[in-house]
């Protein structure tokens, strides 16, 4: 760790004040802050949402702040474009892998150096400082006349990292960076940060992972709801870094889950042993989410509520998918009474009353040249037919039926869906699957982009319908909404389920902290 002198505050190589960034009505950052000193490693931390990235992609002349400052070595820091960052010193390696799949290895390397469309093949000196540092990363570093898009994922993430290590900037930031690394390559990339620190070079990390914070940072800075919380030395503990997070303990009462003015069900009051007696509708022994990933085994109620949780891309996407006949279906069975049936694939699994609303809504789940009537009625039309045409009034009082249900706000219904809000579309989308009566209804982040009274509509709708015993599974990105929520929370960690939490276990610390690998915090 690099010792200053107690009286004298070094100069830092990257200070950061009061930025903030809004995106549309959505406060991204408000009041962030960062200091970063020469020859450090700085650990950058917080929930989903917290902030990091947006401040990341800022540093990185991706994004451009309303208000705040930075400088860079004293000197005032604005970068407009990614190369205004670079040539001020700033590289950034993300969690995607970023590459020309059709280039070699070598190009890949010296992409964005002074000859960015020319082949460096022939260039000895090139050549040999590539070969260096991907020896120095990989246990069996790849031909460097190779494709890239021939590696393998690990090999494709470390190629990247060396990319901007042969640039040998002022400060390296890795944003998830570590996330692709198989375990040998990411102990090489911590001795190599150990070696740049050491000659000056000051590292920003991003990591979910406290082992990695523990073992290269110096410092850790925590942002929460957009805003700098806190900075922590290399001693820091556990406990101290998660009420950073998430603002303290806040143990949540039974009546925090019950929505207001819901009817009473036993579903809103049950205890995890009433749980456990309820029949099970759906189960999965033994799938993987990823390949390579351990197997996966979970349980499903009739009339739970049950929320998919963890940090951003750790598995409760896939395990969604899952669910609706996507990826490792052999252990996906449908239980209906005696009978078991195999979810081999989406078709089965509508088949048998299963429902899932999609995250993307552009990209899975409206038809934007149809009207909002038309996406509405594509999943019941069979149900509307009447004399071999759709009857639009059948579909018309059906679709009014959830109108004022889910709160949805529109024209006329012979409106196309496009001049609704991105909420008001989401809307449309639950409704329809809810029209079509499943058992089991799979929500991937409902909520994203609705607002705090429409939030409550859907919360009182799905109690209601758990109440009437529907299994709802729900992925959600907001802490507050499975601690307000769900009978049962899995949490998901590196591709695979890692833990589960009951109601009576569910505050917003303990979920936070199954989200990095930490025992459950007390109440």
């Amino acid at each position: 760790m690099p010792t200053h002198p107690l009286t004298v505050e070094p100069e830092a190589v990257l200070a950061v004040d009061g930025l903030r960034k809004h995106f549309g009505p959505t406060v991204a950052l408000q009041d962030a802050a960062l200091r970063l000193f020469p020859g450090e490693v700085h650990a950058l931390v917080g929930e989903n949402g917290s902030g990091k990235s947006t401040l990341v992609k800022i540093l990185s002349g991706v994004h451009h702040p309303d208000t705040g400052s930075m400088t860079v070595g004293g000197r005032p820091f604005a970068p407009r474009t990614p190369a205004q960052s670079l040539r001020a010193g700033i590289d950034t390696v993300f969690q995607e892998v970023l590459g020309v799949e059709n280039r070699s290895v070598l190009d890949n390397l010296w992409l964005g150096a002074d000859r960015l469309l020319r082949p460096v093949t022939r260039d000895a000196g090139r050549r040999a400082k590539a070969a260096e540092v991907l020896a120095a990363l990989l246990v069996t570093p790849p031909e460097l006349d190779a494709p890239f898009g021939s590696l393998q994922l690990s090999d494709r993430q470390a190629c990247g990292i060396a990319r901007s290590l042969l640039r040998d900037p002022k400060v390296l930031i890795l944003d998830e960076a570590t996330s692709a690394l198989d375990h040998d390559t990411r102990t090489r990339l911590f001795a190599l940060v150990r070696q740049r620190a050491a000659l000056g070079m000051s590292i920003v990390l991003i990591t979910h992972r406290m082992d990695e914070i523990r073992e290269i940072g110096d410092r850790v800075t925590v942002l929460r709801s957009g805003r700098t919380v806190g900075t922590l030395g290399a001693d820091w503990e556990h406990d101290e870094m998660i009420r950073l997070m998430t603002g303290g303990a806040h143990l949540v009462q039974d009546t925090a889950r019950t929505v207001p003015d819901a009817t009473a069900t036993d579903s809103a009051t049950a205890t995890g042993s009433a749980t456990e007696a309820r029949p099970v509708v759906l189960k999965v022994t033994g799938s993987r989410l990823r390949p390579g990933g351990e197997p996966c085994r979970a349980q499903l109620r009739r009339g739970e509520i049950i929320g998919l949780a963890g940090l951003e891309g750790h598995g409760q996407d896939d395990f969604l998918r899952l669910l609706v006949g996507h990826g490792d279906t052999d252990g996906v069975v449908r239980i209906e009474g005696d009978r078991e049936h195999r979810v081999t694939d989406t078709r089965k699994a509508r088949d048998l009353g299963i429902a899932y609303v999609a995250r993307d809504r552009r990209g899975e789940s409206i038809l934007p040249w149809m009207s909002i009537l038309d996406n509405f009625a594509i999943a019941t039309a069979e149900q509307d037919v009447r004399k071999g045409l759709l009857s639009e009034r059948a579909a018309e009082t059906r679709f009014r039926h959830y109108v004022d249900r889910l709160g949805i706000r529109f024209g006329r219904t012979s409106d196309a869906i496009t001049t609704l809000s991105g909420g008001n579309q989401q809307k449309v989308v639950i409704a329809r699957w809810l029209a079509a009566d499943p058992d089991v209804l799979l929500l991937n982040d409902p909520t994203r982009g609705i607002d705090v009274g429409a939030k409550r509509d859907l919360y009182r709708l799905l109690r209601e319908l758990a109440g009437q015993g529907l299994t709802v599974v729900m992925l959600s990105s907001e802490v507050d909404e499975h601690v307000e929520l769900m009978d049962r929370v899995l949490v998901f960690r590196e591709g695979s389920l890692a833990t589960e939490l009951i109601r009576e276990e569910l505050n917003r610390e303990r979920l936070v902290d199954a989200f990095f690998g930490g025992a459950a915090v007390a109440a």
